[in-house]
């Protein structure tokens, strides 16, 4: 066994949780499934591409691998991490395959990539029996998927730049729609064809817009930009992109 540790919890629940025995493993896989299974809850109810399953599953495997990785070292003497930096790569190739990229041009799944990869970390923790870490982490990671999506749509619906899906019934309409953006004081800092509309019928485009007009800046979000545009008869469809 290997010595006590420093960790606070650990040093609450005695010796046994700090070694490698069958209750410590226990305990540590049953906190890191219990942690992931909430943090997968989260995603899952927001239909996120990684399922409940698949953070589990992740949270899992760290911890498993650290514990062997730990009994190897102890027993053995082999590399301290040889198993769970193969696990990191695991878990980052799986984190890079839920980034998804829209017909509109727009990425999804950034947040849930790295809830997978924070979930594998906790699940390190865990397996290494540095309990206080993980329910700090924990708590953080919890509080940021809580609290900073109402602030992050606060701050981007403030910016002076942001960007929009635009479909017009024809080609034609481009220009005036660029004379309307001009007059109502905005700035057209690029735009781009939509080839996954081809054929469709709609000219459809990605516009990186800014604001500058100071009256907008003051009194406007961009929620109250696009309602406006979206009342021009030509167009069929407009949204703010992320």
């Amino acid at each position: 066994m290997r010595s006590f540790s420093p960790d606070i919890i650990s040093s609450l629940l005695g010796e046994w949780s700090s070694g490698i025995n069958t209750l410590s493993i226990l305990f540590r896989i049953f906190i890191s499934v219990i942690f992931a299974t909430v943090i997968g809850c989260e995603r899952s109810e927001k239909r996120h591409a990684a399922g409940l399953r698949t953070f589990i599953f992740i949270a899992l495997a760290s911890t498993l691998s650290m514990i062997i990785d730990i009994s190897l070292h102890e027993t053995q003497g082999t590399p301290l991490c040889l198993i769970s930096a193969a696990a990191v790569i695991a878990i980052a190739i799986i984190s890079t395959n839920s980034i998804l990229y829209s017909s509109r041009n727009q990425i999804k799944g950034l947040t849930t990539s790295a809830g997978l990869w924070a979930s594998g970390i906790l699940g390190f923790a865990s397996g290494a029996g540095y309990y206080t870490l993980l329910i700090i982490g924990f708590t953080a990671f919890m509080c940021i998927l809580s609290a900073f999506p109402a602030l992050e749509t606060y701050l981007k619906n403030r910016s002076n730049h942001f960007e929009i899906h635009l479909e017009m019934k024809d080609i034609r309409y481009l220009e005036n729609f660029v004379t309307t953006i001009r007059k109502l004081g905005l700035t057209i800092d690029d735009i781009e064809s939509n080839p996954a509309y081809a054929g469709s019928g709609l000219s459809v485009y990605s516009i990186s817009i800014s604001i500058s007009s100071e009256e907008l800046k003051k009194y406007k979000t961009h929620k109250e930009i696009i309602e406006a545009l979206s009342t021009l008869e030509y167009v069929s469809h407009i949204e703010e992109m992320n």
